[in-house]
């Protein structure tokens, strides 16, 4: 499985995690055997949200990594209007609360809201100081809000930006992952199979997937997250709702994609201007 620092001063994770968008709406014994399973495969890396289900994906989880949490690299997020600074650390005691834990290895803003970054940022400060997050970040920023990010937090602060990145969705590649890379900053993608829309089997992209998939005896939504994992900088967490989905997404952990793949996945999978907005789910 190969691994990938977090941030320029951060943990080495495995590329591939686990994401749990919707988890929660599906049948929950599953949901917790395949987080289970994921961490037996070593996708030590487990994202959630106060938004998902309203607390419940943090509840799922929390019951999924009861006794294991050591193995666990946790990360959760506020919602941009309880983003102040009293409200980031009231959210965040809900959060811990409903996890069954006593510190969430990561804390992000999940995107852009009223409240002035300054008072998000020094509620960070004030969680990390207090060993309830270890590190944190951000989420859906573009790089006029990463700039601003930065002249706030100062270097060095700022571990991951999470943000929506697969094959049709490649904006990030113009500017985001640029400037991430420049300031030591991890892009995780979110939704790397895109949101009901992965390329179909007789689709140009998806014949292109389905050969490179079969000369390497892996399969296409595996050679789509060896691409979106393609560097250091780049992690994923595809959401798996059952052991078997989850074991496959692992295996993308070990497939080493050639200069001609990645090529050939580049030309299918063109990423296009760069729009005038940063893309969002």
């Amino acid at each position: 499985m190969k691994k990938h620092r977090f941030g320029a001063a951060g943990r080495e994770l495995a590329a591939i995690g686990q994401g749990s968008w919707y988890l929660e709406e599906g049948r929950r014994s599953g949901a917790i055997a395949a987080l289970r399973a994921g961490l037996d495969l070593g996708l030590n890396h487990i994202d959630t949200a106060e938004m998902y289900g309203a607390g419940a994906a943090e509840e799922l989880i929390g019951e999924a990594i009861a006794g294991r949490r050591d193995e666990v690299f946790l990360v959760s997020k506020v919602l941009p209007d309880n983003a102040s600074r009293r409200g980031t650390i009231a959210a965040c005691e809900r959060s811990l609360a409903r996890l069954r834990t006593d510190r969430l290895d990561c804390y992000l803003l999940h995107w852009r809201g009223a409240h002035p970054l300054a008072e998000t940022f020094a509620a960070m400060e004030t969680l990390r100081e207090a060993g309830k997050i270890l590190s944190w970040g951000v989420s859906n920023f573009d790089v006029d809000d990463l700039d601003e990010a930065l002249a706030v937090a100062g270097p060095g602060r700022i571990a991951c930006n999470q943000v929506l990145y697969h094959l049709q969705q490649r904006a990030i590649e113009h500017a985001v992952l640029p400037w991430c890379r420049r300031h030591g900053v991890a892009v995780v993608a979110y939704s790397p199979f895109g949101h009901g829309d992965f390329p179909a089997p007789d689709s140009v992209g998806g014949r292109v997937l389905a050969e490179i998939a079969a000369a390497h005896g892996a399969t296409p939504h595996q050679v789509a997250l060896a691409f979106l994992t393609r560097e250091p900088a780049l992690l994923a967490i595809p959401k798996a709702a059952t052991p078997a989905h989850v074991r496959d997404n692992a295996g993308a952990g070990e497939l080493a994609l050639r200069a001609e793949d990645l090529a050939r996945l580049d030309a299918a999978f063109p990423r296009g201007p760069r729009p005038r907005w940063l893309p969002m789910l």
